[in-house]
C-alpha cells in the first residue's frame, strides 16, 4: 500500500507519530496500523456520545500498549450510549462496531462509528433523520 504525504503532514503508525518535512511517499510493505492526520479525532472534538467512542476506538489503534484499559473504557461508553438510544440503525451499528472491536479492527470500528455522526446529530437537534437506503 502506498500513501503520499504533504510536508508538515503527520501518519500514526503502529502507535509511532510520524512526521515528514517534505512530501513523500511511503509504502508499507507488510501488515501495519495506521491512521492519517486528517482521520485523528482531537479530544476536544470528542464532544457527543459517539464522538466519545470514536476517540476511545482511535486510542486501541493508536495506543496499542494500552488496548486493556482503553477497552475498559469503551465498554462503560458503548454501556451508555445502549442505555440512552432506541434508534435502531445506532443500536445496528454499536453491535456491528462491538464486533469489529472484538476481533481487533478498529480501522473498521472507526469507520463504522463515523457513519453514526450525522444520525446522531440528527437526534440531538431534533431534525429529520436521513431515509435509509433501500436496495432493490
Amino acid at each position: 500500500m502506498c500513501i503520499s504525504l504533504r510536508g508538515g503532514e503527520r501518519i500514526y503508525v503502529n502507535g509511532a507519530v510520524l512526521r515528514v518535512d517534505r512530501k513523500v511517499t511511503l509504502e508499507l510493505i507488510n501488515d501495519v496500523t495506521f491512521l492519517l492526520e486528517s482521520q485523528v479525532m482531537q479530544v476536544t472534538d470528542a464532544t457527543t456520545p459517539l464522538r466519545q467512542l470514536y476517540f476511545v476506538v482511535q486510542l486501541m489503534l493508536m495506543s496499542p500498549h494500552d488496548v486493556e484499559e482503553a477497552k475498559s473504557v469503551y465498554r462503560q461508553q458503548r454501556s451508555g450510549l445502549l442505555a440512552a438510544t432506541e434508534n435502531a440503525e445506532i443500536l445496528d451499528g454499536l453491535e456491528q462496531i462491538e464486533k469489529l472491536v472484538e476481533s481487533k479492527r478498529y480501522y473498521e470500528a472507526l469507520r463504522r462509528t463515523r457513519a453514526l455522526f450525522e444520525i446522531e446529530q440528527q437526534i440531538m437537534t431534533g431534525g429529520d433523520l436521513p431515509r435509509p437506503v433501500e436496495v432493490a
